[in-house]
């Protein structure tokens, strides 16, 4: 195990090297920037409107939502970003012969670089999941129900995201591999609104297809649950909110999603240790 532990310090000094978490958390204060200068003018807006409290708290509430699922997406397409090329990129470059060399296992490599991954995924989501609540309720007041379980959650789903990065990295080029990781992603996430949509519809071949979806790439299906634990009662019972709880996750999603990772990231490891380098 002292090789993972190495090949994750080494990992984490890279990415810090390479500017890639730097990069990551210059776009989420970006993120965080626009946020809180979009509830402003809506305060703004409020003031000069005649409107019960418990209304405009779940006004406040959704815009919140809106602001946690942006941050969701941007964790997510950050997690592909700045891991695609670890595997991959060394590979097609040839730096991986420096490192992949006994007494350091192949698999200890891979373990080491994902735990690193994860890390900086865990902190990445812990900043912007807390900025992204911090300037919420400094303008509203406004609180998830439960955030502690959405930020477990979205981490949770960006982990199964980096172990789908690593799986195309040991196969593809960064490049196909990045394409592919992004393709996945937008799949899930239509998946993921077509089975909202299927509340409007009540149409069975959308659900079906919604769910189709979630088993070839459940990423989604975690956020949707993670929407679910976190907004207040009244406005999952509304139909017509894009957080609607019309199709909400059940424990065995997640035990499916929580599988779908193991054998995700151990076809990885397989991959890799086979793979002629």
């Amino acid at each position: 195990m002292n090789g993972v532990w190495l090949m994750a310090g080494i990992t984490l000094r890279e990415a810090a090297r390479r500017r890639l978490l730097w990069t990551a958390l210059g776009a989420a204060a970006i993120l965080l920037a626009v946020f809180a200068v979009a509830l402003h003018f809506q305060m703004l807006e409020f003031e000069g409107r005649p409107m019960s409290p418990f209304v405009r708290y779940q006004v406040e509430s959704g815009m919140l939502m809106i602001g946690l699922y942006t941050c969701d997406l941007l964790a997510v397409v950050m997690t592909i970003l700045t891991s695609i090329d670890t595997i991959a990129g060394e590979i097609s470059s040839g730096t991986i012969h420096a490192i992949a060399t006994k007494p350091l296992a192949r698999w200890e490599l891979l373990a080491g670089k994902f735990l690193g991954f994860a890390g900086m995924v865990v902190a990445y989501v812990a900043i912007t999941f807390a900025g992204t609540i911090a300037v919420g309720y400094a303008l509203t007041g406004a609180l998830p129900e439960h955030p502690v379980r959405g930020f477990l959650l979205v981490t949770f789903e960006c982990l199964l995201v980096l172990a789908v990065t690593f799986y195309l990295g040991t196969r593809f080029t960064t490049l196909t591999a990045g394409v592919a990781a992004l393709g996945l992603q937008a799949v899930a996430f239509m998946g993921g609104w077509l089975e909202q949509v299927s509340g409007f519809s009540q149409s069975q071949q959308i659900v079906t297809l919604g769910v189709a979806t979630s088993v070839l790439m459940p990423s989604e299906s975690i956020w949707r649950r993670a929407a679910f634990e976190m907004q207040t009662p009244l406005a999952g019972s509304l139909s017509f909110s894009p957080f609607a709880n019309v199709s909400i996750p059940s424990g065995a999603a997640l035990l499916y999603a929580g599988a779908f990772t193991i054998c995700v990231f151990s076809a990885a490891v397989y991959r890799f240790g086979r793979r002629d380098l």
